[in-house]
């Protein structure tokens, strides 16, 4: 399972009413690469075949089979402070993670 904070939410809510495009689902994968041997992606996106599918508050989420194996556990949070503005992961299944926050390894 793949859960998103209110703060998650609400800002996933905004963005998807800036793209004016009320069907767009928030796409949370993993992408070979960084310097921990993967990345963390974030894109909207429709529903493809196979993906797993979670919903919070009217906001969709989905991964596909691939990511999900690496993100089952996964809590997806957004921050808004002096250090920095953004989504941020706390993945129980990474290893090791690189100081930005955006890689990890298994």
């Amino acid at each position: 399972m793949i859960t998103l904070t209110p703060p998650a939410i609400a800002e996933a809510k905004r963005l998807i009413e800036k793209q004016n495009q009320p069907n767009l689902a928030l796409r949370v994968g993993v992408k070979e690469g960084g310097c921990s041997g993967f990345s963390y992606a974030l894109e909207f996106d429709t529903t493809k075949e196979g993906d797993q599918t979670f919903d919070y508050d009217g906001i969709k989420v989905i991964t596909d089979q691939k990511s999900f194996m690496y993100l089952d556990g996964l809590t997806l949070d957004f921050v808004d402070n002096l250090t920095g503005r953004g989504f941020k992961f706390d993945n129980p299944n990474a290893k090791r993670g690189c100081g930005c926050g955006s890689s990890f390894s298994v």
